[in-house]
C-alpha cells in the first residue's frame, strides 16, 4: 500500500521472471532418448520375441519331420524274443 492508500502495482521485474519462468516449464521438450529402465526392458522383451520365434521355428520343423530330428546312431533294433 502507498501512503495514500492505494495498492502498488506489480512492478515489470516480477511480471517477466514470472513470464519466464512459466516459458521455461511449457516450453521444455520431452528427451529424444529412452531411459535405462526402459531400454532394458525393451531389450529383454525382444530377446524373449526372438528366443519364442527359433523355438516355434524348430518346433514346426519337428512336426514336419520327426525322424530327422533324431540321430541315426541311436536306432536300435528291438529284439523279440520268442
Amino acid at each position: 500500500m502507498t501512503a495514500t492508500g492505494e495498492a502498488a502495482a506489480p512492478t515489470a521485474t516480477t511480471t517477466t521472471t514470472t513470464a519466464t519462468t512459466m516459458e521455461e516449464v511449457e516450453g521444455t521438450p520431452d528427451p529424444a532418448f529412452v531411459d535405462v529402465d526402459q531400454g532394458l526392458t525393451l531389450a529383454c522383451v525382444a530377446f524373449l520375441c526372438i528366443l519364442l520365434v527359433a523355438m516355434i521355428i524348430r518346433c514346426a520343423k519337428v512336426i514336419v519331420d520327426p525322424y530327422s530330428a533324431i540321430p541315426t546312431s541311436t536306432w536300435e533294433e528291438q529284439l523279440l524274443e520268442d
